[in-house]
């Protein structure tokens, strides 16, 4: 053959091969995929569909020309050889937040040599019930539409899928004869439908509108159709026994329980639990899933918690193996393919009544393999280590990293790689995933991304720490790297807590701390973070947005810690009575709220406006968009109308800093110099009944919040460490309260 014919051949072989690609579904969403996140060079990027013999998803990588060419089973390997290329040659982050920018080098890097990377487990699961609700409540599909690519990228192949769910309910709910009042007054207000959806909560701030329930369910429509193009398995919902009172009123014959207290909340929003024994428990599965599957479709596997953080009708074994059993064939008989995915979250949130004996009968009702557990919080406690790998039953070891999308460093990488290889060593052949349970999406994203990434077995001697460093400030940098090191080495060693936040996003009170729901515990002296940060600041020239947020991330969390000093010496001039003295404290108290604000206005991603935007997006009306917002600032601030979870959302961000927390403290101090000044001991009750108004104030949208000017973070940075430094080095703070106040009374 000669040359010219044999060029023609060439060509005619790529033609095909371009529109074969074209028109295969998972090399089209790949392409689409970089188009979204990298459009400038996404004509560089080919894709390509393999077969995969043994169904292990993998990727291959390699440069071919000016171009480089990615091969994958599937879409979602593709998009984790896109993710590698863009960590590993572009040292590029891509933010899980649609407003961050993708940054990408000056020239276009060609990988040195073809690399293959397969997963080491099936399965990667991402979300928790509660991230619907701290993090995501308000989304439009703009957010939603980046966060997915973020799933993708980082090899998500089983998301939680719980939006939309309402507007499936209300159809069923009607069906059964209960009316548009009695549906719309079951449900809670749109940040607080996790906690119903899990059977602790009904009715809180309702009735839920009905444009929500439309217009959610078809962003629903749209999100797992994203999922599924990119090779996702969505984990939608299933009928866990949860009724509305009105059906228990409508069916007297039902066997119907009240669920026990949760929450503090009052008994007029406690749930109602039908017995999986009822025949009418099969009935309403068989409508809800029927109508799911009608609108949603299905890809077979529910997540289904009918006992979260709530007592089971009774702890007899036989009878939670009974209703396991009852509950998994009324899936069965509308889906026989179906797998049930359960938290294990219960099994560590009641230790005292899930034994192995209960949590065995529980578990064993459901057939072998049909039942897939998730390992919750093995960062804390690894549940499989205490439940025999939990029966034979498939299980996914996850990473919960954060509660309630609180604002705290809060990263214990190391520990985290040796139990995630113990597990891969030891958890027994039905170990079949990894996966993250975050509350809520934290100020911690690198860390959810590494998680990820050991899932796949990466190239010998890829340092996958180093390559978080290098890609955040967009080079390898000394400073950047030794910064980090300490970090590593120093700060980043304790797991998040439930119910924590800096001292400063607590009720004031003069020791300890108010209430479990925000501790301030820190395990590292504060000096080293503040080291770190100093070496972090070092880093010269740097212009990418994940370095900027590091910096004030890293310094906002350094002077919430030295907060706990300040706190500490005023609390001591008040009890020796140096009035002189405990007015400078209050002082310097307040002066560091202030800076603290000035702090967080340095990057876009400790703001509270766009929460406040996103809430008021939704609804028509002056009226409507006032039922969102004052929905969205309940959450973050009283939680409800218990007492017992105020604060549990807390977030630091400039605007919540500025209008809540500092004048709170501010409150506080005047307080207690002012009973100082009079002779009298402070009055905490006085004080508590004085907070807990403003606190119920600031919830509602009249009260206005001036939303605040941007600044330079580095350069606020800089200026705060100059300052601050050195009266930390002089007062170090290598501890927090690790007890509740001993005046508290709430």
């Amino acid at each position: 053959m000669n040359k010219f014919l044999k060029n023609i051949l060439l060509a005619a072989v790529a033609l095909v091969s371009v529109q074969c690609s074209q028109e295969d579904p998972d090399t089209r969403a790949a392409s689409e995929l970089a188009a979204r996140i990298v459009p400038g060079i996404a004509d560089r990027i080919e894709f390509v569909k393999t077969e995969s013999a043994d169904s292990v998803d993998r990727f291959t990588l390699r440069a071919e020309g000016n171009r480089i060419v990615i091969e994958g089973n599937n879409a979602g390997a593709m998009a984790v050889g896109l993710n590698y290329f863009l960590k590993e040659y572009c040292l590029t982050e891509v933010s899980w937040y649609a407003d961050e920018p993708v940054q990408l080098p000056d020239e276009f890097p060609m990988p040195d040599a073809e690399v293959t990377v397969e997963a080491r487990l099936a399965n990667r699961f991402f979300l928790n019930y509660c991230t619907s609700g701290y993090s995501m409540p308000f989304w439009q599909w703009r957010d939603w539409e980046r966060f997915i690519d973020w799933m993708a990228l980082n090899g998500v192949n089983l998301p939680l899928a719980t939006t939309g769910q309402e507007a499936i309910w209300y159809n069923v709910w009607t069906k059964l004869g209960l009316s548009d009042e009695e549906i719309r007054s079951y449900f809670t207000g749109p940040a607080h439908l996790p906690w119903h959806r899990m059977c602790n909560l009904d009715g809180w701030q309702s009735p839920l509108p009905k444009e929500w329930l439309d217009e959610q369910a078809e962003l629903q429509k749209r999100i797992i159709t994203r999922e599924r193009e990119l090779s996702m398995r969505p984990v939608l919902p299933g009928f866990a026994g949860h009724v509305p009172e009105a059906f228990a009123k409508r069916y007297p014959d039902a066997i119907t329980t009240t669920v026990s207290e949760w929450g503090g909340f009052p008994a007029e929003y406690r749930c109602t639990y039908l017995s999986p024994a009822d025949s009418l428990f099969a009935v309403i599965q068989k409508e809800y899933l029927t109508e799911q599957t009608r609108l949603y479709g299905t890809d077979h596997i529910y997540g289904i918690d009918p006992f979260n953080e709530v007592d089971p009708p009774t702890w007899n074994p036989d009878s939670l193996a009974m209703m396991s059993r009852n509950i998994y064939e009324s899936v069965a008989a509308v889906d026989p393919e179906a797998v049930w995915l359960q938290m294990a979250w219960i099994l560590y949130a009641d230790s005292e009544h899930w034994t192995p004996e209960t949590a065995k009968a529980y578990i064993q009702g459901v057939p072998q393999g049909r039942m897939m557990l998730l390992d919750y919080y093995c960062e804390h406690t690894e549940e499989w280590k205490l439940f025999d790998s939990f029966y034979g039953q498939p299980y996914i070891w996850c990473y919960l990293g954060n509660f309630g999308g609180n604002s705290f460093l809060a990263s214990p990488v190391n520990d985290v790689e040796k139990r995630i290889e113990d597990v891969l060593a030891n958890g027994g052949s039905n170990l079949c995933g990894i996966g993250s349970t975050l509350e809520g999406l934290d100020l911690n994203p690198y860390m959810y991304e590494y998680v990820l990434e050991q899932a796949w077995r990466m190239p010998a001697g890829r340092d996958a720490k180093t390559n978080i460093v290098d890609r955040r400030v967009g080079r390898a940098d000394r400073n950047a790297r030794e910064a980090w090191q300490l970090l590593l080495d120093s700060v980043f060693v304790q797991p998040a807590l439930c119910g924590q936040g800096p001292l400063t996003n607590c009720r004031p009170t003069l020791d300890g701390f108010a209430w479990w729901t925000v501790k301030p515990n820190i395990e590292y002296p504060n000096t080293a973070l503040v080291k770190a940060w100093g070496k972090m600041l070092e880093v010269d020239s740097c212009g990418r947005d994940s370095y900027v947020f590091d910096c004030v991330n890293l310094g906002r969390q350094a002077l919430s810690n030295y907060f706990i000093a300040i706190r500490e010496d005023f609390n001591d001039d008040y009890q020796q009575g140096n009035i002189d003295l405990l007015r400078a404290k209050g002082a310097e108290m307040k002066e560091l709220m202030d800076d603290l604000t000035l702090l967080l206005r340095g990057h876009s991603g400790f703001s509270l406006k766009k929460w406040i935007d996103d809430a008021r997006s939704h609804g028509v009306t002056p009226e409507q968009k006032d039922y969102y917002e004052r929905n969205a600032r309940t959450l973050i601030s009283v939680w409800g109308p218990s007492k017992d979870l105020n604060d549990y959302a807390n977030r630091q961000w400039a605007e919540l800093n500025n209008s809540y927390y500092a004048p709170r403290w501010s409150m506080f101090v005047d307080s207690v110099i002012a009973a100082a000044e009079q002779g009298k001991k402070f009055d905490y009750d006085e004080f508590y009944n004085a907070s807990r108004e403003f606190e119920n104030a600031w919830s509602e949208p009249s009260n206005t919040i001036e939303y605040l000017e941007a600044v330079d973070g580095v350069a606020t940075s800089r200026a705060m460490f100059e300052k601050y430094a050195p009266r930390i080095e002089a007062h170090p703070v290598s501890h927090a309260p690790t007890a509740l106040s001993s005046h508290h009374h709430w």
